[in-house]
């Protein structure tokens, strides 16, 4: 396991373009990935081919860029592979179908990468860790567990399950925090054009009324006013303060820790935050445990899998205090972070030795709660919206037209 935690550091292998012969004696040629000269070389004795000339591949600066890898990819990847290896397929024909399938040629590429790792003699689990942005700690260990145990097969089939279900909750939990935000942005937007673009004609038209304006109208003159003179200076600001937080959490933990604990406590969003990092908290031990990890060794996998830096250090707690002989609900009450039913699950699958069952209930029930949430969500922040839209439109076309009808009034 160290081993292949190890591994996972090393930097993707360059590719390098081959020409040889083959066993007929006729010329062929192609590329291939690996450390050196030497072991491209090797690679392709091993095969049955006489290299001639071996040299790296140059980067082609004027090349399309191919599409990047995401988490959906992977999922799609890992269902694939283990549905090819349950009907009979060997690894390697499978890998070698999915990979020239695929429509992603970035994913293509890295397939076929692994293939040939895998070919030369590297185990899967090594190969798959030598690619550490699109395989974690979770998907290496899980690969090692099957290896291992001769249940590869099966632990393919569990890493499916578990990356299709983590990624649909994370489209649900993400679906919640961008339906809101974007509406913000759009109120902002309309207000500001509405402020720069159609107020300075309204004050035109005002100058020649020769009477005083109402207060509203006055204020509403003068923020578009700024808004005119420094609009810039606004929209700078409020990218660059969104931009400094976004780089200010991924450099700083403490940044993080408070940005995570505050999402957790926002009204309505919250809820759904927290839900959700639990049932993939869940989820994540769940799959583990039943591939046979070890308690101790699978949190550190779970930590990272939780989405949210307060569970992900609660998490590591607690394993401090079950390494130490501590019970895992003992430990889990103790962060007075998990629900009591949550706690009591757990204590009734530590008691009863099927944990890894209980844990998946406790995950099925809060993806559920997360899709009530949601939707629950959306359906509150829809007439929200509507009235806060609406009270500030209506504010700005009545600061407009008090004038006028203060005009009417007195003719």
């Amino acid at each position: 396991m160290a081993q292949a935690n190890k591994k996972k550091k090393a930097k993707v292998q360059p590719v390098f373009i081959w020409q040889g012969t083959n066993k007929n004696g006729r010329k062929v040629k192609g590329e291939q990935s690996g450390d050196s000269i030497n072991t491209v070389k090797a690679h392709l004795r091993r095969q049955g081919i006489i290299p001639l000339k071996v040299k790296k591949k140059p980067k082609d600066l004027f090349a399309a860029r191919k599409p990047p890898i995401t988490p959906a990819d992977i999922a799609i990847f890992s269902r694939m592979l283990a549905t090819m290896m349950a009907a009979g397929v060997p690894l390697m024909q499978s890998m070698q179908i999915i990979g020239e399938g695929h429509e992603n040629a970035s994913m293509q590429d890295m397939i076929l990468a692994i293939k040939a790792d895998v070919e030369s003699g590297t185990s899967l689990t090594e190969s798959l860790a030598k690619f550490p942005l699109h395989f974690d700690d979770l998907f290496v260990n899980l690969v090692n567990a099957g290896e291992q145990s001769g249940t590869l097969e099966s632990l393919l089939n569990e890493i499916a399950t578990y990356k299709e279900k983590t990624e649909a909750l994370k489209a649900k939990i993400k679906k919640a925090l961008v339906y809101p935000a974007s509406i913000i942005v759009v109120a902002f937007v309309v207000t500001a054009i509405l402020m720069i673009f159609v107020i300075p004609q309204f004050e035109d038209l005002f100058k020649g009324f020769g009477a005083d304006l109402p207060g509203l109208t006055l204020v509403v003159i003068r923020i578009s006013e700024v808004f005119q003179q420094y609009w810039w200076l606004i929209f700078g600001t409020i990218i660059g303060v969104v931009v400094g937080i976004m780089q200010a959490k991924k450099r700083s933990r403490k940044v993080q820790h408070f940005f995570d604990r505050l999402l957790l406590k926002i009204p309505v969003i919250g809820d759904v935050v927290y839900k959700g990092a639990i049932a993939r908290f869940a989820r994540t031990f769940s799959t583990m445990f039943k591939a046979g990890v070890p308690l101790v060794e699978a949190m550190v996998s779970v930590a990272g899998a939780t989405g949210n830096i307060v569970f992900s250090e609660a998490t590591m707690v607690m394993r401090d205090d079950v390494s130490t002989g501590t019970q895992l609900n003992k430990a889990m009450a103790d962060t007075e972070l998990f629900p009591n039913m949550v706690v009591q699950m757990v204590a009734i699958g530590e008691e009863s030795g099927s944990l890894d069952a209980m844990l998946a209930k406790v995950a099925d029930f809060y993806e559920r709660e997360v899709d009530d949430a949601v939707d629950n969500m959306t359906a509150l922040m829809e007439p929200m919206i509507m009235v806060i839209l609406g009270g500030l439109i209506g504010t700005l076309v009545i600061a407009m037209y008090l004038p006028i009808f203060k005009l009417g009034a007195v003719v």
